[in-house]
């Protein structure tokens, strides 16, 4: 049984990144409330960093002043860009997705942003040869996921529905 670990808002080695946001280190990164978003997580074992960014939509319009981590197309440029500050090349990471649920499941077609969210992420991916190792996407059911860069990447994930795993 997959246990949750217990933070306080207060914790000093533990960063909370909102819609839109992305973090890139080795401390804890979590992420709240993934429903249709894509947790995009980069990690580089050698180096025991990686990064996290709460994907919203899979692409950007291009205007200056948008959030980089909101889109798919951007947040895995700035991915790679803070990554490769630390010393990390695409070559050295692995990704694990999680998240991209159908939250209209009474709606079809073009309103499954889920689907397209993790769509857009993992021709990105592709393009620049990083392998996604680990997923949990898709269903009708938020999540939230919890990021270790230290621990060999791993990766705990909790439903809305209470059920947790780690991959």
């Amino acid at each position: 049984m997959v246990s949750a670990p217990v933070f306080t808002r207060d914790q000093k080695d533990l960063v909370i990144i909102g819609i839109g946001e992305w973090s890139v280190g080795n401390i804890v990164m979590t992420s709240i409330g993934l429903g249709s978003c894509v947790g995009l997580i980069l990690h580089d074992e050698e180096r025991k960093i990686g990064a996290l960014a709460h994907v919203m939509l899979p692409k950007s319009s291009g205007k200056p002043g948008e959030r980089e981590g909101k889109y798919a197309d951007t947040a895995v440029t700035v991915l790679l860009r803070d990554l490769a500050v630390k010393g990390s090349k695409p070559a050295s990471l692995k990704a694990k997705l999680a998240g991209g649920a159908s939250m209209f499941a009474n709606f079809s077609g073009n309103l499954n942003i889920g689907e397209r969210n993790v769509d857009a992420i993992r021709i990105l991916l592709k393009e620049n040869s990083i392998p996604i190792v680990r997923e949990d996407i898709g269903g009708t059911v938020g999540r939230t996921i919890t990021y270790f860069p230290k621990e060999g990447g791993r990766l705990l994930i909790r439903q809305a529905d209470g059920a947790m795993r780690e991959i």
